[in-house]
């Protein structure tokens, strides 16, 4: 089924849904004097349920088919069918219209399961990204060690041949260059971040803050291919300008570029969350201490961060998770070249430009090369993973601490 059928099915029947509401409030209408069990509205709303909700399921039956290629619908046959379905389904929700009906119920438990349905796409889209991600992966350590490939720290994967990949593909370079940019991000974002945040939301007056906070927030609409070529054309060669004056070499492709501009385009996501967070926090709490004699900085130290934590270290971990990510702003400033090394002034690479650069070269995809992008997104799931889960053990510790 392609998505121009399904939107021509919609827009021819919108209008006939439309028509069997008012029809159904009318029949509610014109028997006003009758007790009936729930407003006119819920049984329109019954109507509709029944009308769309074969439909539906015949449209969602016949998708999965056409896309496992185990049938395919023509349109002539396939439009005819779901209006007929639809109009089958309107007659027999229009016929149980009556003062016994419990319709109120009945949409009730249809929106329950449509929430619980959107919860469980939701999840089973995770389930799917991690088991595709999981079965490449397999492929590649048939081929690949995975103790070397978490050990080694030699990337050299233009060699490698599908008997040949001994001490080829060495992810420690990668994943140091992954780290390093993500915490030079991280050591710029999160004090002027929360910083800026703890000013916002309690020194600030509201007029000054109306205007700083979306000020702000527009760091978080521009694009990072406008922030790669400002680390690549402003900020590199201030980084190699300013070592050069203190004695130190420094390249133009360094990791300390795309890790400083990193965090600059982290700093709203950390400001807002935090500002939100530390504004939600009960006005009793900040009267009752500063009622103690408590000055507004201790007050924020002692009573506002604590109770806040949470919502902290959930921006924290955003700003984690779109540095981890970050894949334009690297490539434009720090290059593609896998170096182990503890200087930011020397070029890196991260885990999300070697997976862009194995999979967009001429490589088959069944190559070593290619499926060395899902052995490192695996490893790197892996990683993403551990830091949730230790960052949700801490959170509920100290909120145990704090209550």
């Amino acid at each position: 089924m392609t998505f121009e059928l399904h939107g021509n099915i919609l827009l021819a029947i919108i209008p006939l849904l439309a028509l069997i509401y008012i029809i159904a409030r009318t029949k509610v209408s014109r028997l006003s004097t009758t007790s009936w069990h729930s407003l006119p509205g819920y049984y329109a709303w019954h109507a509709i349920i029944c009308a769309t909700l074969p439909a539906i399921i015949i449209g969602t039956f016949f998708s999965i088919l056409h896309l496992f290629d185990l049938y395919h619908a023509s349109a002539s046959l396939y439009v005819p069918f779901v209006t007929v379905m639809v109009l089958v389904g309107a007659v027999y929700g229009l016929n149980s219209i009556a003062p016994s009906l419990k319709a109120r119920d009945s949409v009730e438990r249809f929106i329950r399961w449509l929430l619980v349905t959107a919860a469980m796409i939701s999840i089973l889209t995770t389930v799917g990204i991690v088991l595709s991600v999981i079965f490449e992966a397999t492929h590649f350590f048939k081929m690949v060690s995975f103790w070397d490939f978490v050990t080694g720290t030699s990337w050299t994967p233009d060699d490698a041949t599908p008997g040949n990949t001994k001490g080829m593909f060495g992810s420690v370079p990668i994943f140091a260059g992954t780290f390093m940019v993500t915490l030079i991000a991280m050591l710029v974002a999160v004090p002027i971040g929360l910083l800026s945040a703890i000013y916002t939301a309690e020194y600030s007056s509201n007029r000054v803050r109306n205007i700083a906070k979306p000020a702000l927030e527009v760091l978080a609409g521009i694009p990072t291919v406008v922030y790669g070529f400002f680390a690549a054309v402003t900020i590199s060669p201030m980084v190699v300008h300013f070592a050069e004056s203190m004695g130190i070499a420094a390249d133009y492709t360094n990791i300390l570029t795309p890790g400083l501009v990193m965090g600059i385009m982290i700093i709203p996501f950390i400001s807002s969350l935090s500002d939100d967070v530390i504004r939600s926090i009960p006005q009793n709490m900040r009267d009752g201490s500063l009622a103690l004699g408590t000055t507004v900085s201790e007050t924020i130290r002692h009573i506002l961060l604590p109770a806040a934590l949470p919502g902290i270290v959930a921006a924290f971990l955003l700003g984690v998770s779109r540095a981890l990510g970050e894949t334009m702003i690297v490539v434009m400033a720090a290059g593609l070249r896998p170096n182990l090394t503890w200087n930011p002034l020397e070029g890196m690479t991260t885990v999300t430009v070697r997976i862009v650069d194995a999979l967009t070269g001429d490589q088959s995809f069944d190559s070593p090369e290619t499926l060395s992008a899902f052995g490192l997104g695996l490893v790197l799931l892996i990683i993403t993973l551990m830091l949730n889960i230790v960052s949700i053990y801490v959170v509920r510790r100290f909120r145990q601490q704090y209550e």
